[in-house]
């Protein structure tokens, strides 16, 4: 129905794979979740929320007698398509209310799970995240935009290569290096005068 990602801070992976529990309730299995800081949520942009609903995002891990512990993180919209969650403090405490307890979610004991469930607006708007969970400070932000801008160069020029060691291939575009740079140096430059410049 709805896809999202998950992307794991520390990890080169980006997970697509969630599995479908309900007509409006979706999980991402968190291996090894232990080692892990935060989680990225975030839409594809292809399909929108239906109008006037959202996503709430939980994670749910198992606690020291094996039953899976939920707690709200936040959430997304069509609005907000993305949001940061530490996860590394929330291994302990009480879980909170969630949709997913009449579900039979199977549980391994290094494995947390990333709910999401399809609600009103109305209804996320009353929710209560736990505390500490949510990174949406501008400093996070910079810090997450400062990475992503490394690796695209890093991996956009790993592909260099001269003039002299081009073959020619008239069905493939090639892009200078030095535009690749210049691009780059202009956003960093941009981003540290004012980080939500692109939202002009």
């Amino acid at each position: 129905l709805i896809r999202r990602i998950l992307e794991v801070s520390g990890r080169d992976r980006v997970q697509t794979d969630a599995q479908q529990i309900a007509e409006d309730k979706f999980v991402f299995n968190l291996p090894d979740y232990e080692s892990i800081n935060h989680v990225v949520v975030f839409m594809l942009g292809t399909i929108p929320f239906p109008e006037r609903m959202g996503g709430s995002v939980y994670i749910s891990y198992p606690d020291h007698s094996g039953m899976p512990v939920w707690q709200l993180l936040g959430f997304i919209t069509n609005e907000k398509p993305s949001a940061i969650f530490k996860i590394s403090g929330l291994k302990s405490g009480e879980g909170s209310q969630h949709p997913f307890g009449a579900m039979n979610l199977p549980q391994t004991p290094s494995v947390a799970q990333i709910g999401i469930s399809v609600e009103l607006l109305e209804q996320l708007a009353q929710q209560t995240p736990v505390a500490n969970a949510a990174v949406s400070n501008v400093d996070s932000f910079t810090q997450f935009t400062q990475k992503m801008l490394d690796n695209f160069y890093n991996f956009a020029t790993s592909f260099a290569i001269s003039q002299a060691q081009m073959t020619p291939n008239p069905s493939e575009v090639f892009i200078p290096a030095n535009v690749v740079l210049k691009w780059y140096e202009n956003f960093q430059r941009r981003l540290a005068q004012n980080p939500f410049f692109w939202k002009t």
